[in-house]
């Protein structure tokens, strides 16, 4: 459903107003079910916006069918975990994700970043914020605009700009980013896989084993750029190479001779479907997995 406009109510969790009867009728279970329920009213769900339950009220948060009038007062709810739902819905107005985005609690700035309702004024206030992994989360946007990347691209934090080297689709961007002078940032673009055959040749030649090894190890590289890297001076490239899915199998026959053991055997034993990436994925900050106890109705005050 659609965004709702927002309307004139005042924004509380202590008073009931008119309260239609259901609302307020049964413990905090029988709520939660009303809140959850899709036969709901809206006006019975802007009441439960303000009920005493956070649960309720994370419920209320939640509901992708819920009117402006409930998830509004809800962006300044004192249960951190309802405003963090809050931002992660996409009928929350613009309005309120430029609230959001500047709230007290990481999570809940976090939230917002994977919201897609976000627009341009959301992420330009991304963009300008002190929260260096809200710029990272950001620097991952596929939509982000051009004149945001030219931003990250001197965001004073290497961690962003990496981020921002490995996600980006602006072929500008990466042919600035192969000139930053830190490592991380360079090895994030050597992991792009759309990076250009210029780019990739470049980075195939980057004065660091870690981008080298990380190039090797992330994408399929022309025979000319590989061939070198065969005879890298840095056993730590080779073993990239020895153990890269997606090096050819006369290249890494080459290296079943290489003067260091290691490579030699990992060269000898590689099997196709076997190896395991170099590159390990942390989990998204901005997505958390449910803890113990979290959503439980039974753990709200009644």
């Amino acid at each position: 459903m659609g965004k709702q406009q927002d309307v004139d109510r005042s924004d509380r969790h202590d008073g009931a107003g008119d309260r239609p009867p259901a609302a307020m009728d049964g413990d905090a279970e029988a709520r939660l079910r009303l809140a959850q329920d899709p036969g709901t009213t809206h006006l019975t769900l802007i009441d439960l916006a303000a009920d005493p339950s956070p649960v309720v009220r994370r419920a209320v948060a939640a509901r992708a069918d819920a009117p402006a009038q409930a998830l509004r007062p809800l962006t300044r709810d004192r249960d951190r975990e309802v405003r963090e739902a809050v931002a992660r819905n996409p009928a929350t107005s613009i309005a309120n994700l430029l609230r959001l985005v500047r709230d007290a609690d990481r999570w809940v700035r976090w939230a917002v970043a994977g919201n897609p309702a976000c627009d341009a004024s959301v992420r330009r206030a991304m963009a300008q914020t002190a929260d260096k992994e809200l710029r990272g989360l950001l620097a991952e946007s596929r939509d982000l605009e051009p004149e945001l990347a030219a931003r990250l691209v001197d965001d004073v934090s290497p961690e962003v700009r990496e981020r921002l080297a490995a996600h980006t689709h602006d072929s500008d961007v990466m042919t600035t980013l192969l000139a930053d002078r830190t490592a991380r940032v360079r090895k994030g673009l050597a992991r792009n896989p759309r990076t250009t055959a210029e780019h990739r040749r470049a980075l195939a030649q980057d004065p660091v084993p870690d981008v080298r090894a990380a190039l090797v190890s992330a994408v399929a590289l022309d025979e000319a750029d590989l061939r070198p890297l065969v005879e890298d001076r840095s056993a730590q490239v080779r073993m990239a190479v020895a153990t890269s899915e997606l090096v050819p199998a006369h290249l890494r026959q080459a290296l079943t001779d290489d003067p260091e053991e290691l490579v030699a055997d990992a060269a000898r034993q590689f099997r196709p479907g076997a190896a395991t990436s170099p590159v390990v994925r942390a989990p998204r900050v901005g997505h958390r997995t449910a803890g113990p106890g979290r959503g439980r109705a039974g753990d709200a005050p009644r």
